[in-house]
């Protein structure tokens, strides 16, 4: 929510970023009636910031000829935010950033009072954010490219290297980016393929916008794209499991990796593949409600095996 001064500000943002706004659509954006607008448009007129206001039903407002904004204005609240923001973007493995972030920063800084200054200074000292997994460098050309493909609906060429350094060149309509676990992944409709495909940003060595337009399918959710992908990859072992439990306590204990969900009369069939039952028996092991193990056998006499381990080390003495 904003602080009035705040909202204030924004309306002076907002009428320098846009030609002309109406009253109404002002007031929608800053979540005020249009009353409250009327006198913060009053506040900035006495400032001496020349504001025009076209009269009547339809009336709107616009920012006089030749006036400009200071370089950077920004309240106690949004410098926080920016630079909570610059410390995320800092680890989310995107080559050459770390030169842009530390020049971000000083641009902040330099247009920040002493004491705000200070403080920004000491979140960059004291927080630490989990972004799981080690992070593994994309390139920003590429992300900047296919982030636009994906906005405005654009074919995009790519040259991408495979897990075993294969080179397959294909047209890609991009769909969605998702960050997961340290890696950049871009998922849409390969035409090399024809299917849906996730491709690692890391893997791809070229990119290239084509003049070839598509439709994308609506709602699209990339990063459950990406975890269901990873959840079915074939594996030595395929494992179908009971889960008797509501979809809410699943969702909880049982991590999106793990394997596909789906509806059954006492709860949710999980599906997937492992190479290594016995970590799968460990998972379930974990477990706050009853399963049942349909298949393979293998897992039943892997969850055994644990289950007699256990009971050594409580016996124990």
């Amino acid at each position: 929510m904003y602080h009035p001064t705040s909202r204030v500000l924004a309306v002076l943002e907002m009428l320098y970023a846009h030609d002309r706004l109406t009253g109404a659509e002002l007031a929608e954006r800053l979540e005020v009636n249009v009353r409250t607008l009327r006198r913060y448009i009053v506040m900035l007129q006495d400032l001496g910031i020349p504001i025009i206001a076209d009269r009547g039903r339809n009336g709107a407002y616009a920012l006089g000829a030749g006036f400009k904004l200071p370089p950077m204005m920004f309240t106690n609240e949004e410098a926080v935010a920016l630079e909570i923001g610059l410390l995320a973007a800092s680890q989310l493995g995107l080559t050459e950033n770390a030169a842009a972030i530390q020049s971000a920063r000083a641009k902040l800084e330099h247009v920040m009072p002493l004491e705000l200054k200070n403080r920004v200074r000491a979140l960059s000292d004291t927080i630490t954010l989990n972004t799981a997994g080690n992070p593994i460098p994309a390139s920003s050309h590429v992300m900047m490219i296919m982030s636009g493909a994906v906005q405005q609906k654009q074919r995009v060429h790519i040259r991408y290297y495979s897990s075993a350094e294969d080179v397959t060149e294909r047209d890609l309509d991009p769909y969605g980016i998702a960050f997961r676990y340290g890696k950049w992944y871009v998922v849409g409709w390969c035409h090399l393929r024809e299917a849906m495909r996730s491709f690692r940003m890391d893997r791809v060595a070229a990119a290239q916008l084509t003049e070839t337009h598509f439709d994308r399918v609506e709602p699209f959710d990339p990063l459950v794209y990406v975890e269901q992908a990873i959840a079915t990859l074939p594996r030595q072992y395929r494992f179908e499991v009971l889960l008797k439990a509501d979809f809410a306590t699943i969702q909880r204990e049982i991590f999106d990796v793990f394997g596909v969900l789906e509806p059954h009369a006492e709860g949710m069939i999980l599906r997937g593949s492992a190479d290594n039952l016995a970590w799968v028996a460990g998972q379930l092991a974990t477990l706050s409600f009853e399963f049942v193990v349909y298949e393979p056998p293998e897992l039943r006499a892997a969850l055994r095996e644990l289950a007699n381990a256990l009971m050594l080390l409580a016996n124990a003495e």
